[in-house]
């Protein structure tokens, strides 16, 4: 039982609370036993204390009675007697009597009765016969005075007898009165002492163990896990401690582990943004435009610090041969011993095409570590990235993905611009094709005219003939001059567009501006081609299209108003058309026109399309060139080889 106290903390307050109830209890229902027990206690006193005074007034009935008596005076010594009587045998008095088995209290009481009965009462009854007998007959006053002084003399005695009744029922009062005091008293003490220990053990048992509870709990947010409970008891509180403990010291490994993976979290982001900064300098190095040999060791440089490796080198290579080109190195040479770049090393740094560890030893007494991973794309290897290995320090498996990575970045860096070079070799190359082209279609047929012209001035003055054919064949050739000329300066203005500004657009724009300020015709530009996307060479075929179109208007057409409309559809249906209010084509079509509509029928061919020559709506000529955008480009091989043979010729 002992044990289930000290193990159960309910168990005891539980216990304190019911003794505290217990004894509340128990002065409660004394109180209402000992109020039960002395309920008629007064009553039976009063009850008492009259008897004594009916025996006086008895008393002085019968002594205030002399020789002379009446009929009313013995008629009210019967009723007093006949009361005294009645209130010997009255309830209020026999009452107690039946409730109580005090036997001090019922011998009291049996002495009054039976003194009444044996011996007061009887005296008083022969009083009162005597009496009446005096009042019939006349005689026996000796007796009735004889009676009269007795009972006077008595009475005293039977009063105390009375006095004695009346005394024990007093002391009886008293007495209960006394216990429930005491009761009282007594419960009063043990409640205080029993409140007095349930304190002190909240105290103890409750109070400064949840204090020191709160304490820890207090340390425990702070996040100090170091606190422990010192409660050694085994009741609730002290479980409820153990279990602090316990929480406290998995708290404290949770904590240290949760320390632990914060730092392992926060050095791989550490370790993630320095990768992806050594990623972003990778190909903020990689994406200019022209890359040199300075902007490499600038990356490599980048690798030694953010990814914690030594000096490095670019060899490029391919994996077999014997020798590769060292592209750049941040490493210092070994003039006496062996270096990485040396061609001894070669095969070991392209061995097998795969990254791993490359051991040279410079000299006896020093091993030089360097991991080598290829520098390749695809299936295409472009040599090999070479990093120095600290000695203190080895290579972990995200430095290795890392400079795999960069290996990557390099190998698509060397392509781009081996891909770029041919593309602006190519570019070179067709825009070379194109200028060669449009010198064939413009100069060199104005030259092949001119050419023609001199055979005939030659056959001319070789037959003598007069000067008025001479003069006609001279007058062509300096037309001929002035249009070769014409048609090259053209095709510079072409070309300086092309190179200058981006787009057709600001090519027609800029056309419209000259010729406009070239001439006195006005010319206006609708142009609605929007974000419609030509192909360069389909853009040269449009403006020399419309330039060509526009020196017709100015030099032949005679008119005073023009319109250049560009549009294109949602199908990427292109429509250039040159509207004028001149004079309109002649019937007879002279030879430089002849030349400058074949050069315009050749040039839309050249972007698949038709080319149209009918009268404007504004009353003079329209040359009107419809193409798709996304056609494919026709060959204009036959044509331009049957116009060189007829140059030939």
């Amino acid at each position: 039982m002992s044990k289930l106290f000290e193990k159960s903390l309910l168990l005891r307050l539980g216990l304190a609370m019911a003794t505290i109830v217990a004894l509340a209890f128990a002065g409660m229902v004394s109180s209402v036993f000992i109020a039960e027990a002395s309920q008629g206690q007064a009553t039976a006193i009063n009850q008492a204390g009259t008897l004594r005074m009916q025996s006086y007034r008895i008393a002085s009935e019968i002594a205030t009675q002399g020789m002379e008596l009446n009929e009313t005076q013995l008629l009210r010594a019967r009723e007093l007697i006949a009361e005294f009587d009645a209130r010997l045998q009255s309830s209020r008095l026999t009452g107690v009597l039946t409730r109580t088995e005090k036997r001090s209290l019922h011998q009291a009481h049996y002495h009054v009765k039976l003194q009444w009965r044996t011996h007061i009462k009887p005296m008083l009854e022969e009083y009162l016969s005597t009496a009446e007998d005096h009042l019939l007959f006349h005689d026996g006053a000796e007796r009735l005075e004889q009676l009269r002084q007795q009972f006077l003399n008595e009475i005293d005695g039977y009063v105390s007898i009375i006095d004695a009744l009346v005394k024990v029922l007093e002391e009886e009062a008293e007495k209960k009165i006394e216990l429930l005091r005491l009761i009282q008293i007594v419960s009063l003490f043990l409640t205080i002492l029993v409140v007095s220990t349930t304190m002190y053990l909240m105290h103890v048992d409750v109070l400064g163990p949840l204090r020191e509870l709160l304490n820890i709990a207090s340390a425990i947010r702070r996040g100090d896990f170091s606190q422990r409970t010192r409660n050694p008891s085994k009741d609730e509180l002290g479980q409820l401690g153990n279990a602090f403990n316990l929480m406290t010291e998995d708290l404290s490994r949770m904590y240290g582990e949760l320390e632990e993976r914060v730092k392992q979290k926060t050095a791989d982001l550490e370790r993630s943004n320095r990768s992806l900064e050594l990623l972003y300098k990778t190909t903020s190095h990689l994406s200019q435009v022209t890359l040199s040999n300075a902007s490499y060791e600038h990356l490599l440089k980048d690798i030694e610090e953010l990814a914690g490796t030594g000096p490095g080198t670019i060899c490029l290579g391919e994996d077999g041969n014997s020798q590769a080109f060292k592209l750049v190195s941040t490493r210092e040479s070994a003039f006496n011993g062996a270096d990485v770049c040396n061609p001894p090393n070669c095969q070991a740094c392209f061995s097998g095409g795969a990254s791993h560890i490359v051991e040279v030893e410079r000299n006896p007494s020093e091993l030089l570590r360097v991991f080598s991973t290829p520098i390749k794309d695809v299936d295409t290897q472009y040599g090999v990235l070479l990093l120095e290995i600290p000695p203190d320090k080895s290579l972990q498996e995200w430095q290795q993905r890392l400079l795999e990575t960069v290996a990557r970045h390099i190998a698509t860096a060397l392509n781009m611009s081996q891909r770029s070079s041919q593309a602006r070799m190519l570019a070179l190359l067709e825009e070379r094709g194109v200028i060669a082209r449009e010198l064939h279609d413009s100069l060199a047929q104005s030259l092949s005219y001119l050419k023609i012209q001199v055979s005939r001035l030659d056959a001319a003055v070789a037959q003598g003939d007069n000067g008025e054919k001479i003069r006609l064949v001279t007058a062509e050739l300096r037309d001929g001059l002035n249009s070769a000329y014409r048609q090259l300066r053209e095709l510079l203005t072409t070309f300086r567009l092309r190179m200058d500004e981006a787009g057709l657009n600001r090519a027609l724009e800029k056309t419209v501006e000259e010729f406009c300020q070239r001439s006195k015709v006005e010319i206006e530009l609708d142009n609605h081609l929007g974000g419609c996307k030509l192909a360069p060479n389909a853009e040269i075929h449009v403006i020399q299209v419309v330039r060509e179109a526009l020196s017709n208007v100015v030099r032949h057409a005679r008119a005073s108003h023009s319109v250049v409309s560009a549009s294109c559809s949602v199908d990427g249906d292109v429509r250039v058309a040159v509207d004028d209010d001149g004079i309109g084509m002649p019937e007879k079509i002279g030879k430089q026109h002849h030349y400058g509509l074949a050069i315009m029928q050749e040039r839309a061919h050249g972007v698949a399309g038709q080319l149209r020559i009918t009268p404007s709506a504004l009353g003079g000529t329209c040359v009107e060139l419809e193409f798709s955008a996304s056609g494919k480009w026709q060959s204009v091989e036959p044509a331009r080889e049957k116009r060189r043979s007829l140059s030939n010729e």
